[in-house]
């Protein structure tokens, strides 16, 4: 569900597991895809630190076009989203850049973070999660890391709310630098920075935009 509802790239954390999967089935329905094929510009940024054969896991992955791009610099990829259209969407892709990734229909909320451990864990725009529901997915992702492992971390500021152009109209779902900084304390801060800038990924995400940016090591 990455890439998400009112624009965000993933759906909003309301409701039922099921009634949320109804509502990204249906908004992936159309044809196309909703937030393009390209990979987030962030992800292209960051692609010096994605080592070929190392691991990663693509939280609420959406049609997948961060797996698939993790999956073409080499890196043997899982990805989830809790959207069976969005999913199934994403296996296209793949296959058309030829490109083998694990994808898996799994709500957030139910992933089991400690299963399997990560060299990176990656989270592009998944801005449906409320204060109270992003510490918990927040910790998850942290456990799902290795001792060393790279947290890669993009999504929007409050001010995003004002440009309208993607993310959800709530401004508590949104980043500062000063809770980022906070929850991710007891983590390496590698990169950690605020900016604007023109986007244009699908319908979803276009136009001037008021993003974050967290690259952070598991000590």
């Amino acid at each position: 569900m990455s890439d998400g509802i009112d624009g965000t790239e993933t759906g909003g954390a309301v409701g039922t597991s099921s009634e949320r999967r109804t509502t990204w089935d249906e908004r992936y329905a159309a044809p196309g895809f909703l937030f393009g094929t390209a990979p987030s510009a962030f992800l292209v940024e960051q692609k010096n630190y994605l080592v070929p054969d190392t691991t990663a896991l693509a939280v609420a992955d959406g049609e997948g076009r961060n797996s698939v791009f993790l999956a073409e610099c080499g890196l043997k990829v899982t990805a989830m989203d809790a959207s069976e259209v969005a999913v199934e969407k994403a296996r296209a892709l793949a296959d058309a850049h030829g490109v083998s990734v694990d994808f898996h229909k799994a709500d957030i909320f139910d992933w089991d973070w400690s299963a399997t451990t990560y060299d990176f864990v990656v989270g592009i725009f998944i801005q449906f999660l409320s204060p109270d529901d992003r510490k918990a997915v927040f910790a998850g992702m942290k456990r799902a890391l290795k001792p060393g492992g790279v947290l890669l971390l993009h999504g929007y500021r409050p001010a995003q709310v004002d440009y309208g152009t993607g993310g959800p109209p709530h401004r508590e779902n949104m980043y500062t630098e000063a809770y980022l900084r906070e929850a991710f304390d007891d983590m390496e801060i590698l990169r950690l920075a605020s900016y604007d800038r023109e986007i244009a990924e699908g319908t979803g995400h276009a136009g001037m935009s008021a993003l974050i940016d967290l690259v952070a090591r598991k000590r």
